[in-house]
């Protein structure tokens, strides 16, 4: 990582990515919508008054961990990259929010505006670019639900930073791309959600998206065990659909490799898998769940 909370940077469109525009099981009219308005982002922004179409740039998804966000964002960026023409090429750029908090008097706020105001806004001078900023609460927190006595007034300043540099970012950089995300966002400074061109709320996988997901990620380890194709198309598949309602995306996908764990000779070969062990590890991860649920409340 680099020191100034940059995480990662990657030139797009990037195959990892392109690779899980489609591996992301979600409603496709959920998906058209967002890149319609990235696309929107390149297309409308540099031709139009911001005082009549207040663009900044944003675009927000929120949902509980697990339900695919941070892949979505970066799937977003390359599917992007491919559909809108530029002379330049596309920089991706990953942003380590934890990085730039400090309890430091006053270096929150300086790490944020030297990042955006300085690094990102060198970037988008020269190329197109589209910004991660996952977990975003952490950098634009609510300001009305912090206390001065437990919450320094440094978290205050650096919200107070972030916005101040999106106003300047959004008018000197048409071709710059946030995408933000979050688990809180009643945790978001609400002045940062007005800033947000669309904001998205990804749910939990319906008993469809289940299917789907449970589909696919068999289909993808038969890849390396030929027989598990068979339980891609077993009839009791939407039977272990059914049972996975309430779970989010990557356990679902965990928990089919984690159904191997049940029988040793089935971890030694993964081609002895049945759905008896699926169906095991679906309900081990209800059962988890329900605990989880428990000590919170």
């Amino acid at each position: 990582m680099d020191t100034n909370g940059i995480l990662e940077k990657r030139q797009l469109p990037d195959e990892e990515f392109v690779a899980l525009w489609d591996a992301i099981i979600l409603d496709p009219s959920i998906k058209d919508r967002l890149l319609g308005q990235a696309i929107l982002n390149y297309t409308m922004r540099s031709k139009v008054n911001r005082a009549a179409v207040p663009l900044h740039g944003v675009i927000l998804l929120v949902g509980q961990p697990g339900t695919g966000k941070t892949s979505l964002a970066r799937a977003l960026a390359a599917q992007t990259s491919r559909l809108v023409r530029t002379a330049n090429q596309f920089l991706f750029v990953e942003v380590e929010p934890h990085a730039l908090a400090s309890s430091a008097l006053g270096r929150s706020q300086k790490a944020v505006t030297e990042l955006l105001g300085g690094t990102i806004a060198e970037i988008a001078a020269v190329q197109p670019c589209i910004v991660l900023l996952d977990e975003v609460e952490t950098l634009a927190a609510d300001r009305s639900k912090l206390s001065l006595e437990a919450n320094p007034i440094d978290v205050h300043r650096a919200t107070d930073a972030v916005l101040a540099q999106l106003d300047q970012l959004a008018g000197r950089y048409p071709n710059l791309l946030f995408l933000a995300t979050s688990n809180f966002p009643e945790a978001i400074d609400g002045a940062f959600l007005s800033r947000a061109d669309l904001v998205v709320t990804l749910d939990l996988p319906t008993p469809e998206a289940c299917y789907a997901i449970l589909a696919d990620t068999l289909r993808a380890m038969g890849q390396a065990f030929p027989k598990l194709d068979k339980l891609a198309k077993a009839s009791t598949l939407n039977e272990a659909a059914q049972k996975c309602v309430g779970l989010d995306g990557r356990r679902i996908r965990k928990l089919v490799a984690a159904a191997c764990t049940f029988d040793r000779e089935v971890a030694i070969d993964p081609n002895r898998l049945t759905m008896a062990h699926i169906m095991r590890a679906i309900e081990h991860e209800q059962q988890e769940l329900h605990k989880a649920k428990g000590n919170h409340q």
